[in-house]
């Protein structure tokens, strides 16, 4: 049987993360974390991270949220398998923590760790999100924090894959694996492996907008709008989740 980390399909992601990065700027990256709808994500989680133990972000990228969190007073160590990803990270902020490795095989002690840190990894696995979810809860200390985002199924979304289906496609590239997972999927997943989920909520309405038509596009590396930002708020509170760009989990082991 394939393991996970020798199966094909994800090889081939974890190579077009790396030609990603290689093309991405991290200083767009790190200025995005001043975008409404980071900021929004980052003041709902930031009361629940501890300022007394480690925060692992496992799959850093580039390291904007690790540059967010240290320039706080939080300590932050980041992880990725996309070396050039580090490598960029630590040219802009030489004081970060950054580490080589794989979400599925941390090389931290049980109980080690106050947070982890996941936005928009897990729901590149072609193999499902438990097994990282596993080392997530094993490093964590007892009382330690899950903070994940994950693509879910909109309204769009579900627009984009009838197209796909329409064509014979089910995915954007072959090659590279992304899916969606509803609300009650990722608590199911969370509460499957032992974490108690304190919150689940829809976030960046804005930009699930921003992917139905350039009118809600502004200049820049992926800017939104002021009309997606104002419609964002619209539908934040009259269609919450069937316009939900990302679901926001956190959680307690």
């Amino acid at each position: 049987m394939t393991t996970p980390l020798k199966d094909p399909l994800y090889q081939s992601t974890r190579r077009a993360w790396e030609t990603i990065w290689q093309q991405a700027d991290v200083a767009a990256e790190v200025a995005t974390m001043q975008y409404p709808r980071a900021v929004e994500t980052f003041n709902a989680y930031l009361p629940y991270l501890p300022k007394d133990a480690w925060i692992l972000e496992a799959g850093s990228g580039q390291g904007a949220v690790l540059v967010a969190l240290q320039a706080r007073g939080y300590r932050v160590v980041g992880l990725d398998y996309a070396f050039n990803a580090l490598a960029a990270s630590q040219a802009y902020e030489p004081t970060l923590c950054l580490q080589t490795g794989d979400v599925h095989a941390l090389p931290y002690a049980d109980d080690s760790l106050g947070a982890y840190l996941s936005f928009g990894v897990l729901e590149h696995f072609p193999h499902g999100m438990r097994p990282a979810l596993i080392e997530a809860y094993r490093v964590l200390r007892r009382g330690g924090v899950l903070v994940m985002t994950i693509p879910y199924p909109n309204l769009i979304w579900k627009l984009a894959q009838q197209r796909r289906a329409a064509q014979g496609r089910q995915r954007i590239s072959e090659d590279f694996y992304e899916t969606t997972y509803t609300r009650e999927e990722l608590i199911a997943a969370c509460t499957d492996v032992g974490f108690d989920v304190v919150q689940a909520r829809p976030t960046s309405h804005s930009f699930t907008l921003w992917g139905a038509h350039p009118i809600f596009r502004a200049p820049g590396y992926y800017r939104t709008s002021a009309l997606a930002e104002w419609s964002g708020r619209v539908l934040r509170w009259l269609a919450p989740w069937p316009f939900n760009y990302m679901t926001l989990i956190i959680a307690r082991k």
